[in-house]
């Protein structure tokens, strides 16, 4: 979720971008709500509230990609509860009720719903409340019913996806500061009139602007592993030298085209990766929030990191309340 006030509207807009196009790009995918231990939480709590209540009225908040729904759906063996997803970003909420069509959906901030106090059994987060400052817990709450529960899963500062996202931010800054995709598309631009018989000069030229990025492109991937920004550095790589020894066999509009959409595409997962770190969730923070819950009248029952074990670093922080 964002905040207009603490999101640039440039990043609400490529979070809404990049859910709008998640059904066909394969890059800069990211994120970790995929990842075994968080659908592992998530399969438990919901079989837990299915023991104990048979009918649940649910809300989801910064659903994005739908993980939480998705879990949820497979406990119940495809039939939801009352379920209702909200999200800043349209694409997302879109996306959702078409995979999930008996699910409520709501464009809406996270720090003004506009959905009546105690009208939900169960309120969960996956990634997405931080976005809006945790300040918009208390509208979260606002929405649970007494004796109804609080799922949150959080960005851990320090954790293993803050790194991974600290790593990729770092690598494709680097990439963007080496020019390396403007160079590639001069290159490829002076390549593709050489072959229709223009100057040859001006491809030489390009090529030896377009040398000192490659080698500062082929430095960041020695420094990172492969799967850093999701591998697409990588990919892009290697892509770039096989069309240039291919050339020939490809458009100009095609090869120019899809550099150009993965440049502003490379701006917007950049400005993710910021956002994500901006609002990962400190210890000190951490323990701020589950005071403010007691003294709102909820009821710890977990609060904790989310690790596979105690000598690898977390990967989220993982928090169940229970409205006393």
């Amino acid at each position: 979720m964002s905040n207009n006030d603490s999101q640039p509207l440039s990043v609400i807009e490529s979070w809404d971008s990049y859910w709008q196009e998640t059904r066909t790009s394969g890059s800069y995918a990211g994120g970790g709500s995929s990842h075994p231990l968080v659908t592992s939480f998530w399969t438990h709590f919901f079989l837990i509230a299915k023991d104990r209540n048979k009918s649940l009225k649910i809300i989801d908040v910064g659903s994005g990609n739908g993980a939480v729904v998705e879990c949820a759906n497979k406990v119940f063996a495809g039939k939801l509860p009352e379920f209702t997803c909200l999200d800043v970003s349209e694409s997302a909420i879109r996306l959702l009720e078409e995979r999930f069509p008996s699910v409520h959906g709501v464009v809406a901030d996270a720090t003004s719903i506009p959905l009546d106090p105690a009208s939900f059994d169960i309120a969960t987060s996956l990634f997405g409340v931080e976005y809006a400052g945790l300040d918009a817990l208390a509208e979260l709450t606002r929405l649970i019913a007494s004796g109804g529960e609080l799922a949150l899963v959080l960005h851990h500062r320090g954790g293993s996806i803050y790194e991974k996202c600290k790593a990729s931010l770092d690598a494709t800054r680097q990439m963007q500061a080496a020019a390396f995709i403007p160079k590639c598309i001069a290159m490829f631009k002076a390549g593709f009139a050489a072959q229709q018989g223009g100057d040859r000069a001006e491809y030489d030229a390009a090529g030896k602007q377009l040398a000192p990025a490659i080698k500062a492109t082929e430095e960041i991937l020695a420094r990172y592993d492969g799967d850093v920004a999701d591998g697409t550095i990588l990919r892009l790589y290697r892509d770039v030298r096989t069309m240039h020894d291919r050339m020939r066999h490809y458009e100009e509009s095609d090869v120019v085209g899809w550099l150009t959409t993965l440049q502003e595409e490379t701006e917007a997962y950049a400005g993710r990766m910021a956002s994500m770190l901006d609002v990962a969730v400190d210890d000190t923070r951490f323990q701020q929030v589950c005071t403010d819950l007691t003294e709102q009248g909820f009821e710890i029952l977990r609060a904790e990191p989310l690790a596979s074990s105690d000598d690898k670093p977390p990967l989220a922080w993982v928090l169940i309340a229970q409205k006393k």
